[in-house]
Protein backbone atom coordinates (compact mmCIF):
# COMPACT_ATOMS: atom_id res chain seq x y z
CA UNK A 1 0.00 0.00 0.00
CA UNK A 2 1.61 3.36 -1.07
CA UNK A 3 1.91 6.73 1.30
CA UNK A 4 -1.39 8.39 -0.36
CA UNK A 5 -3.77 5.20 -0.01
CA UNK A 6 -2.76 4.77 3.79
CA UNK A 7 -3.36 8.83 4.45
CA UNK A 8 -6.66 8.15 2.19
CA UNK A 9 -7.86 5.10 4.43
CA UNK A 10 -6.38 7.03 7.51
CA UNK A 11 -7.93 9.72 7.75
CA UNK A 12 -11.48 8.66 5.91
CA UNK A 13 -11.76 6.00 8.83
CA UNK A 14 -11.31 9.06 11.60
CA UNK A 15 -13.75 10.96 9.84
CA UNK A 16 -16.29 8.01 9.50
CA UNK A 17 -16.02 7.07 13.07
CA UNK A 18 -16.59 10.74 13.89
CA UNK A 19 -19.89 10.64 12.27
CA UNK A 20 -20.66 6.94 13.85
CA UNK A 21 -20.38 9.07 17.17
CA UNK A 22 -22.79 12.03 16.14
CA UNK A 23 -20.83 14.57 14.52
CA UNK A 24 -22.91 16.46 12.11
CA UNK A 25 -20.54 19.83 11.58
CA UNK A 26 -17.55 20.09 10.96
CA UNK A 27 -15.76 24.12 10.91
CA UNK A 28 -12.87 24.01 8.32
CA UNK A 29 -10.32 26.93 7.64
CA UNK A 30 -7.95 26.71 4.42
CA UNK A 31 -4.70 25.68 4.34
CA UNK A 32 -2.33 23.37 3.17
CA UNK A 33 -1.09 20.89 5.99
CA UNK A 34 -5.00 20.22 6.43
CA UNK A 35 -5.63 19.13 2.69
CA UNK A 36 -6.42 15.32 4.00
CA UNK A 37 -8.79 16.32 7.08
CA UNK A 38 -10.56 18.65 4.84
CA UNK A 39 -11.00 16.94 1.76
CA UNK A 40 -12.34 13.82 3.39
CA UNK A 41 -14.83 15.48 5.41
CA UNK A 42 -15.84 17.27 2.10
CA UNK A 43 -16.26 13.90 0.80
CA UNK A 44 -18.62 12.12 3.66
CA UNK A 45 -21.90 13.20 2.93
CA UNK A 46 -23.32 12.67 6.60
CA UNK A 47 -21.54 15.55 8.37
CA UNK A 48 -22.40 19.36 6.47
CA UNK A 49 -19.13 21.33 6.37
CA UNK A 50 -18.79 25.37 6.65
CA UNK A 51 -16.15 27.09 5.71
CA UNK A 52 -14.56 30.14 7.22
CA UNK A 53 -11.43 31.57 6.79
CA UNK A 54 -10.49 33.18 9.53
CA UNK A 55 -9.31 30.38 11.95
CA UNK A 56 -10.15 33.26 14.96
CA UNK A 57 -13.51 33.46 13.67
CA UNK A 58 -13.76 29.69 12.54
CA UNK A 59 -13.64 28.52 16.26
CA UNK A 60 -15.84 31.17 17.57
CA UNK A 61 -18.35 30.11 14.84
CA UNK A 62 -18.38 26.05 15.59
CA UNK A 63 -18.20 27.59 19.46
CA UNK A 64 -21.90 29.05 18.74
CA UNK A 65 -23.11 26.38 16.87
CA UNK A 66 -22.13 23.53 19.47
CA UNK A 67 -23.70 26.38 22.10
CA UNK A 68 -27.11 26.06 20.30
CA UNK A 69 -27.54 22.47 19.25
CA UNK A 70 -25.36 21.51 22.42
CA UNK A 71 -23.59 18.78 20.50
CA UNK A 72 -19.69 18.60 19.49
CA UNK A 73 -18.91 20.41 16.74
CA UNK A 74 -15.21 19.76 15.07
CA UNK A 75 -12.23 21.80 14.14
CA UNK A 76 -9.71 21.64 10.84
CA UNK A 77 -7.10 23.98 10.49
CA UNK A 78 -3.85 23.87 8.93
CA UNK A 79 -0.57 24.03 11.03
CA UNK A 80 1.01 27.30 12.72
CA UNK A 81 -0.56 30.31 14.03
CA UNK A 82 -4.13 29.11 12.42
CA UNK A 83 -4.31 26.93 15.35
CA UNK A 84 -2.83 29.58 17.74
CA UNK A 85 -5.83 31.78 16.56
CA UNK A 86 -8.15 29.18 18.02
CA UNK A 87 -6.98 29.96 21.66
CA UNK A 88 -9.53 32.45 22.76
CA UNK A 89 -12.75 30.48 21.80
CA UNK A 90 -11.17 27.27 23.08
CA UNK A 91 -10.63 29.63 25.93
CA UNK A 92 -14.45 30.62 26.56
CA UNK A 93 -15.29 26.86 25.35
CA UNK A 94 -13.96 25.39 28.73
CA UNK A 95 -15.20 27.75 30.68
CA UNK A 96 -18.58 27.55 29.52
CA UNK A 97 -18.21 23.89 29.11
CA UNK A 98 -19.13 23.96 25.38
CA UNK A 99 -17.50 20.64 23.45
CA UNK A 100 -15.28 21.37 20.53
CA UNK A 101 -13.12 18.77 18.78
CA UNK A 102 -10.30 20.79 17.74
CA UNK A 103 -8.31 19.02 14.86
CA UNK A 104 -5.01 20.87 14.15
CA UNK A 105 -3.20 19.80 11.48
CA UNK A 106 0.93 19.47 11.92
CA UNK A 107 4.07 19.70 10.42
CA UNK A 108 5.71 15.53 10.53
CA UNK A 109 7.95 15.04 13.40
CA UNK A 110 11.27 15.54 11.03
CA UNK A 111 10.67 19.70 10.51
CA UNK A 112 9.80 20.31 14.03
CA UNK A 113 12.86 22.39 15.67
CA UNK A 114 14.57 22.68 12.07
CA UNK A 115 13.19 25.83 11.01
CA UNK A 116 10.50 24.97 8.77
CA UNK A 117 7.70 26.93 7.89
CA UNK A 118 4.55 27.29 9.35
CA UNK A 119 6.08 24.85 11.87
CA UNK A 120 5.35 25.54 15.85
CA UNK A 121 5.08 23.88 19.01
CA UNK A 122 1.34 22.29 18.83
CA UNK A 123 1.81 19.40 21.20
CA UNK A 124 -0.11 20.28 24.13
CA UNK A 125 -0.60 23.81 23.02
CA UNK A 126 -4.04 24.77 24.36
CA UNK A 127 -2.48 23.56 28.00
CA UNK A 128 -5.40 23.06 30.37
CA UNK A 129 -7.86 24.19 28.13
CA UNK A 130 -8.41 21.27 27.01
CA UNK A 131 -10.10 18.07 28.40
CA UNK A 132 -7.76 15.36 26.25
CA UNK A 133 -4.81 15.64 23.87
CA UNK A 134 -3.67 13.16 21.87
CA UNK A 135 -0.70 13.39 19.24
CA UNK A 136 -2.15 11.19 15.99
CA UNK A 137 0.54 8.42 15.12
CA UNK A 138 1.97 8.81 11.35
CA UNK A 139 -0.52 7.81 8.78
CA UNK A 140 -0.56 4.11 8.29
CA UNK A 141 -3.31 1.69 6.17
CA UNK A 142 -2.69 -1.47 8.07
CA UNK A 143 -5.99 -2.70 9.55
CA UNK A 144 -4.89 -2.30 13.26
CA UNK A 145 -3.92 1.50 12.63
CA UNK A 146 -7.00 1.72 10.94
CA UNK A 147 -8.57 0.37 14.28
CA UNK A 148 -6.46 2.87 16.20
CA UNK A 149 -7.60 5.57 14.46
CA UNK A 150 -11.12 5.07 15.19
CA UNK A 151 -10.63 4.64 18.55
CA UNK A 152 -9.36 7.90 18.83
CA UNK A 153 -12.18 9.32 17.35
CA UNK A 154 -14.63 7.48 19.53
CA UNK A 155 -12.23 8.79 22.53
CA UNK A 156 -12.23 12.57 21.13
CA UNK A 157 -16.04 12.39 20.69
CA UNK A 158 -16.21 11.21 24.40
CA UNK A 159 -13.77 13.04 26.36
CA UNK A 160 -15.65 16.04 24.52
CA UNK A 161 -18.89 15.00 26.33
CA UNK A 162 -17.94 13.25 29.48
CA UNK A 163 -18.46 14.87 32.64
CA UNK A 164 -18.52 19.10 31.61
CA UNK A 165 -18.56 19.29 28.10
CA UNK A 166 -15.35 20.78 26.86
CA UNK A 167 -13.03 21.14 24.05
CA UNK A 168 -10.34 18.78 23.07
CA UNK A 169 -7.59 18.59 20.76
CA UNK A 170 -6.18 15.84 18.02
CA UNK A 171 -3.24 16.48 16.73
CA UNK A 172 -2.53 15.38 13.40
CA UNK A 173 1.09 14.84 11.57
CA UNK A 174 0.99 14.55 7.87
CA UNK A 175 3.48 14.12 5.65
CA UNK A 176 3.34 14.92 1.80
CA UNK A 177 2.22 14.73 -0.81
CA UNK A 178 -1.00 15.81 1.32
CA UNK A 179 -3.79 14.52 -1.51
CA UNK A 180 -6.22 12.06 -0.73
CA UNK A 181 -7.19 9.44 -3.93
CA UNK A 182 -10.96 9.12 -3.66
CA UNK A 183 -10.92 6.49 -6.70
CA UNK A 184 -10.11 4.16 -4.11
CA UNK A 185 -12.71 1.51 -3.23
CA UNK A 186 -14.26 1.12 0.21
CA UNK A 187 -11.72 3.89 1.75
CA UNK A 188 -14.68 4.67 4.97
CA UNK A 189 -14.91 1.11 5.45
CA UNK A 190 -17.06 -2.11 4.14
CA UNK A 191 -18.11 -3.99 6.85
CA UNK A 192 -19.45 -0.56 9.48
CA UNK A 193 -19.24 -3.07 12.50
CA UNK A 194 -15.60 -4.45 11.61
CA UNK A 195 -14.58 -0.81 11.01
CA UNK A 196 -16.07 0.80 13.43
CA UNK A 197 -13.90 1.34 17.28
CA UNK A 198 -14.58 -1.00 20.94
CA UNK A 199 -15.40 2.29 22.83
CA UNK A 200 -19.20 2.09 23.35
CA UNK A 201 -20.54 4.00 26.13
CA UNK A 202 -23.39 4.00 28.83
CA UNK A 203 -23.58 7.22 31.01
CA UNK A 204 -25.73 6.93 34.24
CA UNK A 205 -26.48 10.02 35.85
CA UNK A 206 -25.40 10.80 39.34
CA UNK A 207 -28.05 11.44 41.72
CA UNK A 208 -28.58 12.45 45.71
CA UNK A 209 -28.99 9.49 48.09
CA UNK A 210 -32.36 9.85 50.00
CA UNK A 211 -30.67 10.24 53.32
CA UNK A 212 -28.91 13.36 51.86
CA UNK A 213 -32.02 14.30 50.26
CA UNK A 214 -34.16 14.32 53.61
CA UNK A 215 -31.35 16.09 55.39
CA UNK A 216 -32.07 19.14 52.82
CA UNK A 217 -35.91 18.75 53.13
CA UNK A 218 -35.42 19.02 56.80
CA UNK A 219 -33.46 22.07 56.72
CA UNK A 220 -36.00 24.03 54.06
CA UNK A 221 -39.00 22.84 55.61
CA UNK A 222 -38.01 24.22 59.14
CA UNK A 223 -36.90 27.18 56.66
CA UNK A 224 -39.64 29.23 55.26
CA UNK A 225 -37.78 32.52 53.89
CA UNK A 226 -35.90 30.16 51.44
CA UNK A 227 -34.11 31.46 47.74
CA UNK A 228 -33.94 29.55 44.50
CA UNK A 229 -31.04 31.22 41.40
CA UNK A 230 -31.29 30.30 38.47
CA UNK A 231 -27.50 31.18 36.61
CA UNK A 232 -26.65 30.57 33.09
CA UNK A 233 -27.65 27.41 31.59
CA UNK A 234 -27.81 25.65 28.62
CA UNK A 235 -30.74 23.02 29.18
CA UNK A 236 -34.09 24.55 28.41
CA UNK A 237 -35.96 21.25 29.49
CA UNK A 238 -34.83 22.02 33.28
CA UNK A 239 -37.00 25.25 33.38
CA UNK A 240 -40.33 23.79 34.10
CA UNK A 241 -38.75 21.42 36.55
CA UNK A 242 -37.41 24.11 38.87
CA UNK A 243 -40.52 26.36 38.49
CA UNK A 244 -42.76 23.30 39.65
CA UNK A 245 -39.86 23.34 43.01
CA UNK A 246 -40.48 26.70 43.54
CA UNK A 247 -44.03 26.58 43.62
CA UNK A 248 -43.88 23.42 45.91
CA UNK A 249 -42.08 24.75 48.19
CA UNK A 250 -43.56 27.86 48.02
CA UNK A 251 -40.49 30.53 47.43
CA UNK A 252 -38.84 32.87 45.04
CA UNK A 253 -36.31 32.21 42.00
CA UNK A 254 -34.06 34.56 40.92
CA UNK A 255 -34.01 33.62 37.63
CA UNK A 256 -31.03 35.08 35.53
CA UNK A 257 -31.77 35.89 31.80
CA UNK A 258 -29.53 33.11 30.59
CA UNK A 259 -30.84 30.57 32.60
CA UNK A 260 -33.87 29.74 30.37
CA UNK A 261 -36.50 30.06 33.08
CA UNK A 262 -37.67 33.68 31.70
CA UNK A 263 -38.90 32.30 28.63
CA UNK A 264 -41.06 29.15 27.66
CA UNK A 265 -44.70 28.41 28.14
CA UNK A 266 -43.66 27.06 32.14
CA UNK A 267 -45.62 28.33 35.01
CA UNK A 268 -43.55 31.46 36.12
CA UNK A 269 -45.22 33.03 38.63
CA UNK A 270 -42.65 32.82 41.48
CA UNK A 271 -40.16 34.04 38.83
CA UNK A 272 -38.27 37.22 39.83
CA UNK A 273 -36.33 38.78 36.94
CA UNK A 274 -36.26 42.54 38.42
CA UNK A 275 -33.81 41.54 41.52
CA UNK A 276 -30.50 43.04 39.85
CA UNK A 277 -32.80 46.60 40.33
CA UNK A 278 -33.42 46.59 43.51
CA UNK A 279 -30.71 44.87 45.36
CA UNK A 280 -28.46 47.47 44.15
CA UNK A 281 -29.20 48.97 47.98
CA UNK A 282 -27.69 47.74 50.88
CA UNK A 283 -30.86 48.71 52.89
CA UNK A 284 -33.01 46.51 50.97
CA UNK A 285 -30.78 43.29 50.49
CA UNK A 286 -30.24 43.19 54.71
CA UNK A 287 -34.47 43.41 54.40
CA UNK A 288 -34.24 40.46 52.22
CA UNK A 289 -32.28 37.97 53.97
CA UNK A 290 -32.81 34.45 53.34
CA UNK A 291 -32.59 31.49 55.51
CA UNK A 292 -30.91 29.35 52.42
CA UNK A 293 -30.20 29.48 49.08
CA UNK A 294 -29.98 26.98 46.62
CA UNK A 295 -28.38 27.58 43.29
CA UNK A 296 -28.50 25.93 40.12
CA UNK A 297 -26.28 26.21 36.95
CA UNK A 298 -23.52 28.88 36.80
CA UNK A 299 -22.95 32.66 38.74
CA UNK A 300 -25.46 34.52 37.38
CA UNK A 301 -24.62 37.88 35.81
CA UNK A 302 -25.98 40.34 38.68
CA UNK A 303 -23.37 42.27 40.27
CA UNK A 304 -25.90 43.54 43.00
CA UNK A 305 -26.56 39.66 43.35
CA UNK A 306 -22.53 38.88 44.12
CA UNK A 307 -23.02 41.34 46.97
CA UNK A 308 -26.46 40.16 48.64
CA UNK A 309 -25.00 36.65 48.51
CA UNK A 310 -21.74 37.96 49.85
CA UNK A 311 -23.21 40.17 52.72
CA UNK A 312 -24.95 37.02 53.89
CA UNK A 313 -22.00 35.17 53.78
CA UNK A 314 -23.52 33.08 57.09
CA UNK A 315 -26.40 31.74 55.32
CA UNK A 316 -26.35 28.35 54.39
CA UNK A 317 -25.87 27.97 50.18
CA UNK A 318 -25.83 25.63 48.00
CA UNK A 319 -24.43 24.89 44.48
CA UNK A 320 -25.99 22.39 42.48
CA UNK A 321 -23.41 21.10 39.58
CA UNK A 322 -24.19 18.19 37.37
CA UNK A 323 -21.33 16.38 36.85
CA UNK A 324 -18.01 18.57 38.66
CA UNK A 325 -16.64 21.99 39.25
CA UNK A 326 -16.55 24.95 41.68
CA UNK A 327 -18.43 27.73 40.36
CA UNK A 328 -18.72 30.21 43.35
CA UNK A 329 -16.18 33.35 43.37
CA UNK A 330 -17.98 34.83 46.23
CA UNK A 331 -15.77 33.16 48.59
CA UNK A 332 -18.46 31.91 50.69
CA UNK A 333 -18.79 28.80 52.53
CA UNK A 334 -20.46 26.67 50.17
CA UNK A 335 -21.90 22.85 49.86
CA UNK A 336 -21.52 21.55 46.80
CA UNK A 337 -24.49 19.19 45.75
CA UNK A 338 -23.40 16.84 42.21
CA UNK A 339 -26.44 15.56 41.42
CA UNK A 340 -28.63 15.59 37.73
CA UNK A 341 -30.60 19.54 38.62
CA UNK A 342 -34.12 17.54 37.04
CA UNK A 343 -33.84 14.88 39.27
CA UNK A 344 -32.97 16.78 42.56
CA UNK A 345 -35.99 18.97 41.69
CA UNK A 346 -37.83 15.73 41.66
CA UNK A 347 -36.42 14.68 44.57
CA UNK A 348 -37.54 17.26 46.55
CA UNK A 349 -40.87 18.31 45.41
CA UNK A 350 -41.72 15.11 46.87
CA UNK A 351 -40.55 16.13 49.97
CA UNK A 352 -42.89 19.36 50.58
CA UNK A 353 -45.63 18.18 52.75
CA UNK A 354 -45.03 19.47 56.12
CA UNK A 355 -43.18 22.69 54.82
CA UNK A 356 -43.32 25.82 56.87
CA UNK A 357 -44.45 28.51 54.60
CA UNK A 358 -43.77 32.36 54.34
CA UNK A 359 -46.21 33.70 52.46
CA UNK A 360 -44.94 37.27 53.69
CA UNK A 361 -41.14 36.11 52.08
CA UNK A 362 -42.16 35.38 48.52
CA UNK A 363 -45.03 38.28 48.61
CA UNK A 364 -42.16 40.93 49.41
CA UNK A 365 -40.04 39.69 46.55
CA UNK A 366 -43.26 39.53 44.06
CA UNK A 367 -44.02 43.25 45.42
CA UNK A 368 -40.16 44.80 44.87
CA UNK A 369 -40.11 43.22 41.70
CA UNK A 370 -43.54 44.51 39.82
CA UNK A 371 -42.33 47.73 41.50
CA UNK A 372 -39.03 47.76 39.82
CA UNK A 373 -40.55 45.45 36.29
CA UNK A 374 -43.35 49.16 36.30
CA UNK A 375 -39.92 51.52 36.32
CA UNK A 376 -37.83 49.69 33.92
CA UNK A 377 -40.86 48.92 31.32
CA UNK A 378 -42.10 52.54 32.05
CA UNK A 379 -42.26 55.74 29.67
CA UNK A 380 -40.35 56.28 25.40
CA UNK A 381 -37.53 58.42 25.49
CA UNK A 382 -37.43 61.23 22.55
CA UNK A 383 -33.71 59.91 21.23
CA UNK A 384 -33.86 55.37 22.39
CA UNK A 385 -31.42 54.54 25.33
CA UNK A 386 -29.95 51.11 25.60
CA UNK A 387 -32.55 49.74 28.35
CA UNK A 388 -35.41 50.30 25.38
CA UNK A 389 -33.45 48.64 22.84
CA UNK A 390 -33.63 45.32 24.81
CA UNK A 391 -37.45 46.18 25.62
CA UNK A 392 -38.15 46.58 21.86
CA UNK A 393 -36.24 43.35 21.09
CA UNK A 394 -38.46 41.27 24.32
CA UNK A 395 -41.74 42.91 22.81
CA UNK A 396 -41.22 42.20 18.78
CA UNK A 397 -38.77 39.12 18.88
CA UNK A 398 -40.44 36.02 17.39
CA UNK A 399 -41.11 32.50 19.02
CA UNK A 400 -39.13 29.64 18.45
CA UNK A 401 -35.68 31.91 17.48
CA UNK A 402 -32.57 32.55 19.43
CA UNK A 403 -31.54 36.10 21.31
CA UNK A 404 -27.52 36.03 21.50
CA UNK A 405 -26.23 38.39 23.58
CA UNK A 406 -23.01 40.36 23.79
CA UNK A 407 -20.97 40.85 27.60
CA UNK A 408 -20.79 44.17 29.28
CA UNK A 409 -23.41 46.21 28.86
CA UNK A 410 -25.60 44.02 26.49
CA UNK A 411 -25.58 41.45 28.75
CA UNK A 412 -26.49 43.71 31.85
CA UNK A 413 -29.65 45.02 29.71
CA UNK A 414 -31.03 42.13 29.18
CA UNK A 415 -30.80 41.28 32.74
CA UNK A 416 -32.73 44.71 33.74
CA UNK A 417 -35.41 44.70 30.92
CA UNK A 418 -35.73 41.19 29.02
CA UNK A 419 -38.68 40.28 31.05
CA UNK A 420 -40.93 36.55 31.66
CA UNK A 421 -41.93 35.46 28.43
CA UNK A 422 -44.69 32.86 27.04
CA UNK A 423 -42.14 32.85 24.19
CA UNK A 424 -39.51 30.07 23.46
CA UNK A 425 -36.58 31.87 22.67
CA UNK A 426 -32.83 30.13 23.72
CA UNK A 427 -31.09 33.35 25.28
CA UNK A 428 -27.06 32.50 24.99
CA UNK A 429 -24.10 34.42 25.53
CA UNK A 430 -20.67 33.83 26.06
CA UNK A 431 -20.25 33.84 30.01
CA UNK A 432 -17.71 31.31 30.41
CA UNK A 433 -14.69 33.99 30.06
CA UNK A 434 -16.73 36.69 29.17
CA UNK A 435 -14.88 38.11 26.47
CA UNK A 436 -16.02 40.65 23.99
CA UNK A 437 -14.25 38.78 21.71
CA UNK A 438 -16.17 36.39 18.65
CA UNK A 439 -19.66 36.96 19.15
CA UNK A 440 -20.11 38.01 15.87
CA UNK A 441 -19.07 34.68 14.92
CA UNK A 442 -20.20 32.84 17.72
CA UNK A 443 -24.00 34.04 16.88
CA UNK A 444 -23.42 33.36 13.43
CA UNK A 445 -23.00 29.79 14.11
CA UNK A 446 -25.55 29.58 16.41
CA UNK A 447 -27.96 30.55 13.18
CA UNK A 448 -26.22 27.72 10.81
CA UNK A 449 -28.27 25.63 13.38
CA UNK A 450 -30.99 26.80 11.30
CA UNK A 451 -33.14 28.42 13.81
CA UNK A 452 -33.65 32.26 12.97
CA UNK A 453 -31.38 34.42 15.00
CA UNK A 454 -30.91 38.06 16.65
CA UNK A 455 -27.44 39.46 18.17
CA UNK A 456 -27.63 42.29 19.97
CA UNK A 457 -24.32 43.88 20.66
CA UNK A 458 -22.07 46.90 21.18
CA UNK A 459 -19.97 49.00 18.99
CA UNK A 460 -16.42 47.67 20.02
CA UNK A 461 -17.34 44.06 20.16
CA UNK A 462 -18.60 44.44 17.12
CA UNK A 463 -15.47 46.38 16.10
CA UNK A 464 -13.10 43.10 17.40
CA UNK A 465 -14.88 40.74 15.48
CA UNK A 466 -16.46 42.33 11.81
CA UNK A 467 -14.40 39.41 10.11
CA UNK A 468 -17.27 37.35 11.77
CA UNK A 469 -20.30 38.94 9.10
CA UNK A 470 -18.85 37.11 5.94
CA UNK A 471 -20.04 33.49 7.11
CA UNK A 472 -22.95 35.11 7.35
CA UNK A 473 -22.92 36.87 4.05
CA UNK A 474 -21.69 33.66 2.81
CA UNK A 475 -24.30 31.49 3.93
CA UNK A 476 -27.57 33.81 3.70
CA UNK A 477 -28.33 32.71 7.54
CA UNK A 478 -31.24 34.57 8.70
CA UNK A 479 -29.74 36.88 11.15
CA UNK A 480 -30.78 40.55 12.68
CA UNK A 481 -27.59 42.26 14.24
CA UNK A 482 -29.08 45.55 16.63
CA UNK A 483 -25.70 47.55 16.91
CA UNK A 484 -26.05 49.66 20.24
CA UNK A 485 -23.36 52.44 19.10
CA UNK A 486 -22.39 54.59 22.12
CA UNK A 487 -18.83 55.18 20.77
CA UNK A 488 -16.90 53.06 23.21
CA UNK A 489 -16.66 51.21 26.10
CA UNK A 490 -20.20 52.02 27.96
CA UNK A 491 -20.13 49.73 31.04
CA UNK A 492 -17.12 51.78 32.07
CA UNK A 493 -19.04 55.05 32.62
CA UNK A 494 -20.78 52.88 35.20
CA UNK A 495 -17.36 51.92 37.21
CA UNK A 496 -15.19 53.97 39.85
CA UNK A 497 -13.00 54.79 36.47
CA UNK A 498 -15.44 57.21 34.92
CA UNK A 499 -14.59 59.59 37.70
CA UNK A 500 -11.04 59.62 35.99
CA UNK A 501 -11.29 62.87 33.87
CA UNK A 502 -7.92 62.83 32.18
CA UNK A 503 -7.86 58.79 31.68
CA UNK A 504 -10.90 58.05 31.03
CA UNK A 505 -11.34 58.24 27.37
CA UNK A 506 -8.89 57.36 26.01
CA UNK A 507 -8.43 54.04 28.18
CA UNK A 508 -11.76 53.16 28.79
CA UNK A 509 -13.98 54.93 26.77
CA UNK A 510 -12.32 54.24 23.02
CA UNK A 511 -14.51 55.65 21.16
CA UNK A 512 -13.69 54.28 17.71
CA UNK A 513 -15.49 56.83 15.57
CA UNK A 514 -16.47 54.15 12.95
CA UNK A 515 -19.29 54.67 10.18
CA UNK A 516 -20.23 50.83 10.57
CA UNK A 517 -22.86 51.55 7.67
CA UNK A 518 -19.95 51.04 5.57
CA UNK A 519 -19.21 47.65 7.05
CA UNK A 520 -23.13 46.33 6.42
CA UNK A 521 -22.23 47.54 2.95
CA UNK A 522 -19.22 45.88 2.78
CA UNK A 523 -21.19 42.06 3.57
CA UNK A 524 -24.51 43.05 1.67
CA UNK A 525 -26.19 43.53 4.74
CA UNK A 526 -29.55 45.41 5.22
CA UNK A 527 -28.93 48.44 6.82
CA UNK A 528 -31.10 50.89 9.12
CA UNK A 529 -30.80 53.58 11.89
CA UNK A 530 -33.83 52.96 14.74
CA UNK A 531 -33.46 56.88 17.13
CA UNK A 532 -36.86 55.46 18.91
CA UNK A 533 -37.73 52.55 20.85
CA UNK A 534 -40.94 52.35 18.49
CA UNK A 535 -39.12 53.05 15.11
CA UNK A 536 -36.84 50.08 16.54
CA UNK A 537 -39.45 47.72 16.85
CA UNK A 538 -40.41 48.43 12.52
CA UNK A 539 -36.86 47.97 11.98
CA UNK A 540 -37.17 44.67 13.53
CA UNK A 541 -40.16 43.11 12.34
CA UNK A 542 -39.09 44.21 8.72
CA UNK A 543 -35.93 42.39 9.51
CA UNK A 544 -37.67 38.96 10.56
CA UNK A 545 -39.72 39.09 7.37
CA UNK A 546 -36.32 39.25 5.28
CA UNK A 547 -33.79 36.54 4.76
CA UNK A 548 -29.96 36.77 5.14
CA UNK A 549 -28.03 39.53 7.03
CA UNK A 550 -29.85 43.13 8.81
CA UNK A 551 -28.21 45.57 10.50
CA UNK A 552 -29.82 47.83 13.01
CA UNK A 553 -27.86 50.68 14.09
CA UNK A 554 -28.89 52.54 17.60
CA UNK A 555 -27.17 55.03 18.53
CA UNK A 556 -26.84 56.41 22.14
CA UNK A 557 -24.59 58.48 24.06
CA UNK A 558 -22.72 57.00 27.27
CA UNK A 559 -23.45 59.73 29.78
CA UNK A 560 -27.28 59.89 29.30
CA UNK A 561 -27.35 56.27 29.17
CA UNK A 562 -25.58 56.20 32.58
CA UNK A 563 -27.36 59.21 33.94
CA UNK A 564 -31.29 57.35 32.28
CA UNK A 565 -30.08 53.85 34.18
CA UNK A 566 -29.64 55.63 37.90
CA UNK A 567 -32.73 57.60 37.52
CA UNK A 568 -34.46 54.51 36.89
CA UNK A 569 -32.68 52.27 40.14
CA UNK A 570 -32.88 55.37 41.94
CA UNK A 571 -36.97 55.91 41.23
CA UNK A 572 -37.45 51.57 42.58
CA UNK A 573 -35.21 51.44 45.12
CA UNK A 574 -36.60 55.07 46.81
CA UNK A 575 -40.73 53.50 45.93
CA UNK A 576 -39.51 50.06 47.85
CA UNK A 577 -38.44 51.90 50.68
CA UNK A 578 -41.35 53.89 51.05
CA UNK A 579 -43.61 51.03 51.13
CA UNK A 580 -41.81 49.59 53.88
CA UNK A 581 -41.80 52.99 56.07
Amino acid sequence: MNYTESLTRYTANFVDELGKNGITDVVISPGSRSTPLALVFREYSSIKEWIVIDERSAAFFALGLAKKTNRPVALVCTSGTAAANYYPAIVEAFYSRVPLLVLTADRPHELRQVGAPQAIEQIKMYGDYVKWFHEMALPEGTPSMLQYVRQKASQAFAYSEQGNKGPVQVNFPFREPLTPDFTLSDIWGVDSSKNSSDINRLEGVKYLADQHVEELADLFRTSPKGLIVCGPEMNGDFSECVCELAKAWGIPILADPLSQVRTGMHDKSHVIEGYDAFLRDSEIRERLQPDYIIRFGAMPVSKAYLFYIKEHHHIPQFVVEKNEGFRDPSGNHTIYIYAEPKQLCNQLIEKAADKQNSVEWLRKWQSYNQIAKDHLLAGEEAQITEGETVRAIADVIPDHTTLYVGNSMAVRDVDSFFMVTSKNIAILCNRGANGIDGVISSAVGAAASGERLTLLIGDLSFFHDMNGLLAAKQYQLPITIVLVNNNGGGIFSFLPQADDKKHFEAIFGTPVDLPFENAGALYNADYKVASTESALKVQLEESYQRSGLSIIEVKTDRDENTAWHRDKWNRIMAEIKEEQA
